[in-house]
């Protein structure tokens, strides 16, 4: 029976993410994930595909606090729910929505890491932001993700592309939310809704890639792989995909080896052949 194995969230959108073993669900995805981002002059979001060496920025969250680290700064830190800031509205893809910043402090420390200007601002609680409504209900919200408040990998899915790749590479480059054990690799191509600890989850359609994956989180250095073999196994209509995007329909909490019960199946997404 399927079991969920790991938890990660990532407060700053494409910044280093969190293992936690415990953690409780909001209406917007795992509590506190991705509600800040950093921005550019323009209010575009900014994200690793633009700027390689976020990866190395880490952090964790003790008590009230968010905590940013990097080579070379000193510790940066943040109250966990601000209350202050200007309102702007931010640019995510195609979306716009409404953000507040935090403060000049924390953007020239970014800035200074970075070497490039930025600003960090926040999504606050009393905004909601809907998920693109062509695979969502009108109350499904989201953060500051790129379209979708979960992303859910099967661990034998990883463990397949490995060993297409002759590689070990981390469940972390793929920046999943939930990794599932005990199903078969890429059972989760076939999910369309599961429920862990009583929330259910709809999986609406699969995760196309970007760059992000090619990134050593340690390093920051652009690697060919996994795209390249994702390019020759898991590619449909010109992208390539791993994993699922998906959505809950309620609040409550998820802990580490919480039974993963399958409630509906139904043709892979993508419909592509397994990886031989």
């Amino acid at each position: 029976m399927p079991i969920l194995s790991q938890i990660y969230l990532y407060p700053v959108k494409s910044l280093s993410g969190i293992a936690v073993s415990s953690w409780p669900v909001a209406n917007n995805g795992l509590l506190h994930d991705r509600k800040w981002m950093l921005i550019d002059e323009q209010h575009q979001f900014l994200s690793q595909r633009r700027l390689p060496k976020m990866a190395l920025i880490k952090t964790r969250i003790e008590q009230d606090q968010l905590i940013l680290t990097a080579p070379g700064q000193e510790e940066l830190v943040l109250a966990l729910n601000p209350i202050a800031g200007d309102e702007i509205e931010v640019t995510i893809w195609h979306d716009q929505c409404m953000a507040k910043t935090i403060s000049s402090q924390a953007d020239d420390w970014l800035s200074e890491f970075l070497q490039t200007y930025c600003r960090l601002v926040y999504h606050p609680d009393d905004q909601q932001r809907q998920v693109d409504q062509r695979y969502a209900e009108a109350s499904d919200q989201t953060a500051f993700a790129d379209g979708f408040p979960f992303l859910i990998v099967a661990e034998n899915s990883l463990l397949a592309l490995n060993q297409a790749m002759q590689l070990e590479l981390g469940i972390q480059r793929f920046r999943p939310n939930l990794v599932i054990a005990d199903c078969a690799s890429y059972a989760e191509d076939s999910w369309r809704r599961i429920s862990i600890n009583q929330i259910e989850f709809r999986l609406p359609k699969p995760c196309s890639r970007c760059s992000v994956p090619a990134i050593d989180p340690e390093t920051a250095i652009i690697n060919k792989e996994p795209l390249t073999s994702l390019s020759r196994l898991r590619r449909w209509e010109n992208k390539v995909y791993f994993g699922q995007n998906a959505l809950h329909d309620s609040i409550g909490n998820l802990t580490i080896g919480d039974i993963v019960t399958i409630l509906e199946t139904g043709d892979m997404q993508p419909p592509i052949p397994l990886v031989q």
